[in-house]
């Protein structure tokens, strides 16, 4: 089951995020800043406050999204 390991929000309103199969890289929130509970994410102090919970991720609020959300939309960062 693919897990979310580690999320760090961006000031851009983009997520670093890394995951359970070890793919890491950048996932961009912005398309759902408009729609419905994810308004709330607009305010960058809250979107920060974003954390790993089972296996996606999630805001204070029960904002989620799951990690094949996450995957599915992941722009991965090419090893240097």
């Amino acid at each position: 089951m693919l897990k979310v390991k580690n999320v760090i929000a961006n000031d851009d309103y983009t997520l670093f995020v890394e995951l359970s199969d070890g793919r890491s890289g950048i996932f961009d929130v912005k398309p759902y800043l408009e729609k419905g509970v994810f308004t709330q994410l607009q305010d960058l102090s809250y979107f920060k406050q974003v954390k790993p919970f089972f296996c996606g991720i999630v805001w204070p609020n029960e904002q989620d999204l799951s990690a094949d959300t996450l995957a599915h939309g992941l722009k991965q960062i090419k090893a240097a």
